[in-house]
């Protein structure tokens, strides 16, 4: 069964099926590279929260930098972030956002909690 959470014509934040969670793209707020960072992760915890897992089930993340010369800066908040022993699969890469001001996009994969 496919469970689709906060859909909307385009897309749905959540997407769940067999144990799995896919998480929408998500951008933060802020004017470095380190604000939009930390508040992408936040929002990324309220969906995995409400999806039914947390940051220690995530098996998959993708990064999208528009400059790739802020890799440093966005590792260092998500450094902090991800639990010890829990890093997942990740990708990173530079691409041109939806929206000029943004900086950083984080798409994630994760089991929910008992899937793993």
């Amino acid at each position: 069964m496919i469970e689709r959470m906060h859909t909307g014509e385009r897309m749905s934040k959540i997407v769940k099926h067999n144990g799995t969670i896919y998480l929408c793209g998500q951008v933060g707020a802020g004017d470095t590279v380190a604000e939009q960072t930390q508040d992408c992760l936040s929002r990324v915890d309220g969906l995995l929260r409400e999806a039914g897992s947390d940051r220690s089930h995530i098996l998959q993340a993708i990064v999208w930098l528009s400059d790739m010369a802020d890799f440093a800066e966005m590792n260092a908040v998500w450094d902090m972030w991800v639990p010890a022993g829990h890093a997942p699969a990740r990708a990173c890469g530079e691409a041109k956002l939806a929206r000029d001001a943004l900086k950083v996009e984080i798409i994630v994969v994760a089991a929910e909690i008992g899937q793993t």
